[in-house]
Protein backbone atom coordinates (compact mmCIF):
# COMPACT_ATOMS: atom_id res chain seq x y z
CA UNK A 1 0.00 0.00 0.00
CA UNK A 2 1.55 3.13 -0.92
CA UNK A 3 2.22 5.74 1.98
CA UNK A 4 -0.01 8.97 0.46
CA UNK A 5 -3.07 6.01 0.87
CA UNK A 6 -2.53 5.06 4.63
CA UNK A 7 -5.46 6.26 6.97
CA UNK A 8 -3.49 4.83 10.02
CA UNK A 9 -3.53 6.98 13.35
CA UNK A 10 -2.61 6.76 16.87
CA UNK A 11 -4.57 7.62 19.45
CA UNK A 12 -4.82 7.86 23.36
CA UNK A 13 -7.73 6.00 24.96
CA UNK A 14 -8.15 6.89 28.78
CA UNK A 15 -10.35 4.58 30.93
CA UNK A 16 -11.13 4.17 34.31
CA UNK A 17 -9.09 1.39 34.07
CA UNK A 18 -6.33 2.78 32.78
CA UNK A 19 -4.99 4.10 29.60
CA UNK A 20 -3.77 2.56 26.02
CA UNK A 21 -3.17 3.69 23.04
CA UNK A 22 -4.14 2.36 19.30
CA UNK A 23 -3.66 0.17 17.54
CA UNK A 24 -4.36 -2.62 20.27
CA UNK A 25 -5.75 -6.18 19.95
CA UNK A 26 -7.69 -7.91 22.86
CA UNK A 27 -7.79 -12.04 23.13
CA UNK A 28 -11.10 -13.14 23.66
CA UNK A 29 -11.27 -13.58 27.50
CA UNK A 30 -14.80 -14.59 26.52
CA UNK A 31 -16.62 -16.68 29.94
CA UNK A 32 -14.05 -14.15 32.23
CA UNK A 33 -10.68 -16.30 31.31
CA UNK A 34 -8.51 -17.30 28.31
CA UNK A 35 -8.06 -20.62 27.61
CA UNK A 36 -5.18 -22.52 29.68
CA UNK A 37 -3.59 -18.72 30.33
CA UNK A 38 -2.82 -17.01 34.06
CA UNK A 39 -3.34 -13.66 33.74
CA UNK A 40 0.11 -13.51 34.78
CA UNK A 41 0.66 -15.26 31.16
CA UNK A 42 -1.00 -12.05 29.28
CA UNK A 43 0.88 -9.56 31.42
CA UNK A 44 3.68 -11.14 29.88
CA UNK A 45 2.48 -11.42 26.22
CA UNK A 46 2.29 -7.53 26.63
CA UNK A 47 -1.64 -7.87 26.55
CA UNK A 48 -3.53 -4.64 28.46
CA UNK A 49 -6.87 -5.12 27.47
CA UNK A 50 -9.41 -7.94 26.80
CA UNK A 51 -12.66 -8.64 25.41
CA UNK A 52 -15.56 -10.32 27.64
CA UNK A 53 -18.95 -11.21 26.28
CA UNK A 54 -22.30 -10.00 28.17
CA UNK A 55 -24.05 -13.06 27.04
CA UNK A 56 -21.86 -15.98 28.43
CA UNK A 57 -21.44 -14.07 31.85
CA UNK A 58 -24.96 -13.64 32.05
CA UNK A 59 -25.64 -17.58 31.16
CA UNK A 60 -22.76 -18.27 33.48
CA UNK A 61 -21.75 -17.92 36.25
CA UNK A 62 -24.41 -15.39 36.11
CA UNK A 63 -24.61 -12.09 37.63
CA UNK A 64 -25.56 -13.14 40.99
CA UNK A 65 -21.85 -14.22 41.34
CA UNK A 66 -20.46 -11.06 39.41
CA UNK A 67 -23.07 -8.89 42.04
CA UNK A 68 -21.63 -10.48 45.20
CA UNK A 69 -17.77 -8.96 43.91
CA UNK A 70 -19.10 -5.83 42.43
CA UNK A 71 -17.75 -6.82 39.05
CA UNK A 72 -15.95 -8.58 36.76
CA UNK A 73 -12.44 -6.68 37.46
CA UNK A 74 -12.75 -8.12 41.48
CA UNK A 75 -13.82 -11.55 40.07
CA UNK A 76 -11.31 -12.63 37.81
CA UNK A 77 -8.37 -10.47 39.63
CA UNK A 78 -7.88 -8.74 36.21
CA UNK A 79 -6.70 -5.19 36.80
CA UNK A 80 -6.09 -4.04 33.25
CA UNK A 81 -8.88 -2.38 30.88
CA UNK A 82 -11.71 -4.77 29.59
CA UNK A 83 -14.44 -4.39 26.75
CA UNK A 84 -17.76 -5.92 26.95
CA UNK A 85 -19.06 -7.37 23.60
CA UNK A 86 -22.84 -7.51 24.08
CA UNK A 87 -23.28 -11.00 22.73
CA UNK A 88 -25.86 -10.03 20.14
CA UNK A 89 -23.72 -11.82 17.82
CA UNK A 90 -23.61 -14.58 19.89
CA UNK A 91 -27.62 -15.29 20.45
CA UNK A 92 -28.55 -14.01 16.78
CA UNK A 93 -26.34 -16.74 15.77
CA UNK A 94 -27.80 -19.34 18.22
CA UNK A 95 -31.08 -18.42 16.60
CA UNK A 96 -29.91 -18.30 12.82
CA UNK A 97 -29.00 -21.21 13.03
CA UNK A 98 -32.02 -23.18 15.23
CA UNK A 99 -34.80 -20.84 14.97
CA UNK A 100 -36.35 -23.35 17.92
CA UNK A 101 -33.75 -21.63 20.17
CA UNK A 102 -35.83 -18.58 20.48
CA UNK A 103 -37.30 -15.11 18.66
CA UNK A 104 -36.27 -11.96 17.36
CA UNK A 105 -38.73 -8.98 18.14
CA UNK A 106 -38.08 -5.37 17.57
CA UNK A 107 -39.12 -5.35 21.52
CA UNK A 108 -36.44 -7.78 22.45
CA UNK A 109 -34.33 -11.10 22.06
CA UNK A 110 -35.68 -14.45 23.30
CA UNK A 111 -33.59 -17.34 23.16
CA UNK A 112 -33.19 -20.98 25.27
CA UNK A 113 -30.26 -21.38 27.23
CA UNK A 114 -27.29 -23.56 25.89
CA UNK A 115 -26.39 -24.38 28.97
CA UNK A 116 -29.61 -25.82 30.65
CA UNK A 117 -32.96 -24.63 28.48
CA UNK A 118 -34.09 -21.98 30.21
CA UNK A 119 -35.74 -19.52 28.52
CA UNK A 120 -33.99 -15.81 28.56
CA UNK A 121 -35.59 -12.63 27.46
CA UNK A 122 -32.85 -9.99 26.68
CA UNK A 123 -33.32 -5.91 25.79
CA UNK A 124 -31.09 -3.47 24.54
CA UNK A 125 -31.47 -1.81 28.45
CA UNK A 126 -31.20 -4.96 29.93
CA UNK A 127 -27.95 -5.69 27.85
CA UNK A 128 -26.74 -2.15 28.72
CA UNK A 129 -27.63 -2.96 32.94
CA UNK A 130 -25.88 -6.26 32.97
CA UNK A 131 -22.84 -4.75 31.32
CA UNK A 132 -23.21 -1.74 33.76
CA UNK A 133 -23.01 -4.61 36.31
CA UNK A 134 -19.98 -5.98 34.91
CA UNK A 135 -18.32 -2.62 35.33
CA UNK A 136 -16.35 -2.99 32.84
CA UNK A 137 -14.30 -0.28 30.88
CA UNK A 138 -15.97 -0.22 27.15
CA UNK A 139 -19.38 -1.86 26.56
CA UNK A 140 -21.41 -2.68 23.31
CA UNK A 141 -24.87 -1.78 22.09
CA UNK A 142 -27.15 -4.86 21.43
CA UNK A 143 -27.22 -5.06 17.81
CA UNK A 144 -29.51 -7.06 14.90
CA UNK A 145 -26.00 -8.95 13.17
CA UNK A 146 -27.60 -10.73 10.19
CA UNK A 147 -25.83 -13.14 7.78
CA UNK A 148 -23.66 -11.46 5.02
CA UNK A 149 -26.09 -13.31 2.52
CA UNK A 150 -29.28 -12.55 3.84
CA UNK A 151 -31.52 -10.88 1.21
CA UNK A 152 -30.85 -7.12 1.62
CA UNK A 153 -34.23 -6.15 2.41
CA UNK A 154 -33.98 -8.35 5.42
CA UNK A 155 -30.29 -6.83 5.66
CA UNK A 156 -32.09 -3.17 5.55
CA UNK A 157 -34.42 -4.40 8.38
CA UNK A 158 -31.31 -5.46 10.89
CA UNK A 159 -30.01 -2.46 10.25
CA UNK A 160 -33.56 -0.46 11.26
CA UNK A 161 -33.30 -2.67 14.17
CA UNK A 162 -29.79 -1.70 15.11
CA UNK A 163 -30.24 2.18 15.03
CA UNK A 164 -32.90 1.64 17.28
CA UNK A 165 -31.58 -0.75 19.53
CA UNK A 166 -28.87 2.00 19.53
CA UNK A 167 -30.88 4.60 20.61
CA UNK A 168 -32.66 2.55 23.72
CA UNK A 169 -28.98 1.43 24.70
CA UNK A 170 -27.66 5.22 24.43
CA UNK A 171 -30.74 6.32 26.73
CA UNK A 172 -30.65 3.46 29.17
CA UNK A 173 -26.61 4.33 29.61
CA UNK A 174 -27.16 7.63 30.01
CA UNK A 175 -29.88 6.72 32.90
CA UNK A 176 -27.46 4.23 34.26
CA UNK A 177 -24.68 7.20 34.81
CA UNK A 178 -27.35 9.04 36.39
CA UNK A 179 -28.75 6.68 38.89
CA UNK A 180 -24.87 4.96 39.39
CA UNK A 181 -23.68 8.67 40.02
CA UNK A 182 -20.56 8.00 37.37
CA UNK A 183 -18.52 11.14 36.86
CA UNK A 184 -17.13 11.52 33.62
CA UNK A 185 -13.72 10.08 34.38
CA UNK A 186 -15.02 7.04 35.51
CA UNK A 187 -17.60 6.24 33.01
CA UNK A 188 -17.09 3.63 30.44
CA UNK A 189 -16.84 4.22 26.78
CA UNK A 190 -19.88 3.31 24.57
CA UNK A 191 -19.98 1.59 21.44
CA UNK A 192 -22.61 1.83 18.94
CA UNK A 193 -22.08 -0.85 15.92
CA UNK A 194 -22.29 -0.75 12.22
CA UNK A 195 -24.53 -3.15 10.05
CA UNK A 196 -25.33 -3.82 6.67
CA UNK A 197 -23.96 -6.44 5.13
CA UNK A 198 -22.10 -6.08 2.10
CA UNK A 199 -24.15 -2.92 0.88
CA UNK A 200 -22.15 0.06 1.37
CA UNK A 201 -25.08 2.28 0.81
CA UNK A 202 -26.45 0.40 4.39
CA UNK A 203 -23.14 0.56 6.05
CA UNK A 204 -23.40 3.99 5.14
CA UNK A 205 -26.93 5.12 6.38
CA UNK A 206 -26.41 2.89 9.27
CA UNK A 207 -23.39 5.11 10.50
CA UNK A 208 -25.22 7.97 9.93
CA UNK A 209 -28.11 7.54 11.79
CA UNK A 210 -25.46 5.83 14.92
CA UNK A 211 -23.54 9.13 14.28
CA UNK A 212 -26.87 11.17 15.06
CA UNK A 213 -27.57 9.62 18.33
CA UNK A 214 -23.87 9.50 18.78
CA UNK A 215 -21.21 7.33 20.41
CA UNK A 216 -17.64 6.89 21.89
CA UNK A 217 -17.14 4.51 19.19
CA UNK A 218 -17.94 2.56 16.81
CA UNK A 219 -17.53 -0.90 15.57
CA UNK A 220 -18.15 -3.13 12.24
CA UNK A 221 -20.63 -5.54 12.83
CA UNK A 222 -21.30 -9.15 11.44
CA UNK A 223 -18.58 -11.07 9.33
CA UNK A 224 -16.05 -9.48 7.79
CA UNK A 225 -15.61 -12.04 5.02
CA UNK A 226 -17.88 -13.28 2.55
CA UNK A 227 -19.27 -16.57 2.30
CA UNK A 228 -16.66 -18.00 0.49
CA UNK A 229 -13.97 -16.82 3.20
CA UNK A 230 -12.79 -13.65 1.11
CA UNK A 231 -11.96 -11.15 3.29
CA UNK A 232 -14.32 -7.52 2.71
CA UNK A 233 -11.46 -5.40 1.79
CA UNK A 234 -13.47 -2.76 0.21
CA UNK A 235 -16.34 -2.76 2.20
CA UNK A 236 -13.90 -2.21 5.97
CA UNK A 237 -11.92 0.83 4.03
CA UNK A 238 -15.43 2.37 2.99
CA UNK A 239 -16.66 1.82 6.59
CA UNK A 240 -14.11 3.51 8.24
CA UNK A 241 -14.30 6.45 5.90
CA UNK A 242 -18.18 7.09 6.96
CA UNK A 243 -16.98 7.45 10.50
CA UNK A 244 -16.15 10.35 11.96
CA UNK A 245 -12.55 11.09 12.34
CA UNK A 246 -12.45 12.02 16.45
CA UNK A 247 -14.47 8.25 16.92
CA UNK A 248 -12.71 5.54 17.65
CA UNK A 249 -12.94 2.70 15.41
CA UNK A 250 -13.57 -1.51 16.71
CA UNK A 251 -12.78 -3.70 13.58
CA UNK A 252 -14.67 -6.79 15.97
CA UNK A 253 -13.38 -10.28 15.09
CA UNK A 254 -10.70 -9.06 12.85
CA UNK A 255 -7.87 -11.42 13.63
CA UNK A 256 -6.04 -12.66 10.49
CA UNK A 257 -2.41 -11.03 10.89
CA UNK A 258 -2.76 -9.66 7.50
CA UNK A 259 -6.33 -8.53 7.89
CA UNK A 260 -5.27 -6.24 11.11
CA UNK A 261 -2.20 -4.60 9.22
CA UNK A 262 -4.96 -3.51 6.44
CA UNK A 263 -7.55 -2.41 8.69
CA UNK A 264 -5.32 -0.19 10.53
CA UNK A 265 -4.16 1.56 7.59
CA UNK A 266 -7.59 2.36 6.76
CA UNK A 267 -8.14 4.16 9.85
CA UNK A 268 -9.56 1.03 11.83
CA UNK A 269 -7.87 0.97 16.01
CA UNK A 270 -9.18 -2.06 17.94
CA UNK A 271 -9.10 -5.52 16.72
CA UNK A 272 -10.53 -8.84 18.85
CA UNK A 273 -9.87 -12.36 17.64
CA UNK A 274 -10.07 -16.24 19.21
CA UNK A 275 -7.23 -17.13 16.66
CA UNK A 276 -3.88 -17.12 18.17
CA UNK A 277 -5.13 -18.54 21.31
CA UNK A 278 -7.18 -21.21 19.41
CA UNK A 279 -4.62 -21.79 16.75
CA UNK A 280 -1.91 -21.87 19.96
CA UNK A 281 -4.29 -24.81 21.54
CA UNK A 282 -3.99 -26.55 18.52
CA UNK A 283 -0.05 -26.39 18.23
CA UNK A 284 -0.41 -23.89 14.87
CA UNK A 285 2.12 -21.13 15.76
CA UNK A 286 3.11 -17.38 13.86
CA UNK A 287 6.72 -17.11 13.12
CA UNK A 288 8.36 -14.32 11.94
CA UNK A 289 10.03 -14.00 8.71
CA UNK A 290 13.81 -12.66 8.10
CA UNK A 291 11.48 -9.02 7.14
CA UNK A 292 10.06 -8.33 10.63
CA UNK A 293 13.40 -7.07 11.77
CA UNK A 294 14.03 -4.29 9.21
CA UNK A 295 14.37 -0.70 10.82
CA UNK A 296 11.63 0.36 8.40
CA UNK A 297 8.44 -0.55 8.20
CA UNK A 298 7.44 -3.99 6.99
CA UNK A 299 6.46 -4.35 3.52
CA UNK A 300 2.79 -5.51 4.18
CA UNK A 301 2.14 -6.45 0.46
CA UNK A 302 4.16 -9.18 1.19
CA UNK A 303 3.57 -12.23 3.59
CA UNK A 304 5.74 -11.23 6.93
CA UNK A 305 4.75 -13.79 8.65
CA UNK A 306 4.36 -17.71 8.34
CA UNK A 307 2.28 -20.36 10.07
CA UNK A 308 3.70 -23.69 11.55
CA UNK A 309 2.13 -26.71 12.29
CA UNK A 310 3.95 -28.32 15.71
CA UNK A 311 1.80 -31.61 14.86
CA UNK A 312 4.03 -32.09 11.75
CA UNK A 313 6.45 -35.10 12.46
CA UNK A 314 9.11 -32.75 10.92
CA UNK A 315 10.09 -30.99 13.79
CA UNK A 316 10.40 -33.96 16.26
CA UNK A 317 14.36 -33.30 15.17
CA UNK A 318 14.37 -29.71 14.97
CA UNK A 319 16.16 -28.91 17.88
CA UNK A 320 16.32 -24.71 16.83
CA UNK A 321 14.13 -22.62 18.55
CA UNK A 322 10.89 -21.50 17.53
CA UNK A 323 11.20 -17.88 16.69
CA UNK A 324 14.51 -16.59 16.45
CA UNK A 325 12.90 -12.78 16.37
CA UNK A 326 10.56 -13.74 19.76
CA UNK A 327 11.44 -13.46 23.51
CA UNK A 328 8.47 -15.40 24.89
CA UNK A 329 9.15 -17.77 27.66
CA UNK A 330 8.60 -20.45 24.69
CA UNK A 331 11.16 -19.32 22.19
CA UNK A 332 14.03 -18.40 24.66
CA UNK A 333 13.55 -21.77 26.56
CA UNK A 334 12.84 -24.58 24.71
CA UNK A 335 13.14 -26.06 21.00
CA UNK A 336 10.83 -26.67 18.32
CA UNK A 337 11.19 -30.45 18.88
CA UNK A 338 10.38 -30.43 22.98
CA UNK A 339 7.12 -28.59 21.87
CA UNK A 340 6.37 -31.01 19.03
CA UNK A 341 6.96 -33.75 21.61
CA UNK A 342 4.70 -31.91 24.23
CA UNK A 343 1.64 -31.79 21.59
CA UNK A 344 2.52 -35.08 20.67
CA UNK A 345 1.94 -36.24 24.42
CA UNK A 346 -1.04 -33.88 24.76
CA UNK A 347 0.79 -32.30 27.30
CA UNK A 348 -1.32 -28.90 28.29
CA UNK A 349 1.66 -27.04 28.86
CA UNK A 350 2.49 -26.85 25.12
CA UNK A 351 -0.96 -25.41 24.55
CA UNK A 352 -0.05 -22.78 27.07
CA UNK A 353 3.22 -22.08 25.31
CA UNK A 354 1.83 -21.78 22.43
CA UNK A 355 -0.86 -19.51 23.41
CA UNK A 356 1.55 -17.47 24.98
CA UNK A 357 3.66 -17.19 21.92
CA UNK A 358 1.06 -16.16 19.44
CA UNK A 359 -0.31 -13.30 21.42
CA UNK A 360 3.37 -11.93 21.90
CA UNK A 361 3.28 -12.36 17.91
CA UNK A 362 -0.02 -10.02 18.03
CA UNK A 363 1.20 -7.89 20.35
CA UNK A 364 4.70 -7.34 18.97
CA UNK A 365 2.60 -6.56 15.73
CA UNK A 366 0.53 -3.99 17.40
CA UNK A 367 3.73 -2.14 18.29
CA UNK A 368 5.71 -2.86 14.68
CA UNK A 369 2.72 -1.19 12.23
CA UNK A 370 2.89 1.70 14.55
CA UNK A 371 6.14 2.83 12.59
Amino acid sequence: MRKEESKKRIKIIKTKSGEIQTPFFMPDATRGFVKSLSFFDLKEAKIKAMVVNTYHLYLQPGMEIIHQVKGIHNFTNWKRILLSDSGGYQVFSLIHKNPQMGKITDREVIFKSPIDGSLHKITPEKSIQIQFDLGVDMMVCLDDPPPNDYPKEKILKAVERTIAWAKRCKEEYEKQIEKRKINSEKRPLLFGVVQGGEHLDLRQYCVKELVKIGFDGYGFGARHIDAEGNFLEEILRATAKFLPENSLRFALGVGKPEDIVKCFSYGWDMFDCVIPTREGRHGRIFLRKDSWKKENNLNFDEKFYENINMNNGKYKNDFKPLDKFCDCELCQNYTRAYLHHMFSSKEPLGMRLASIHNLKFYSDLMEKIKI
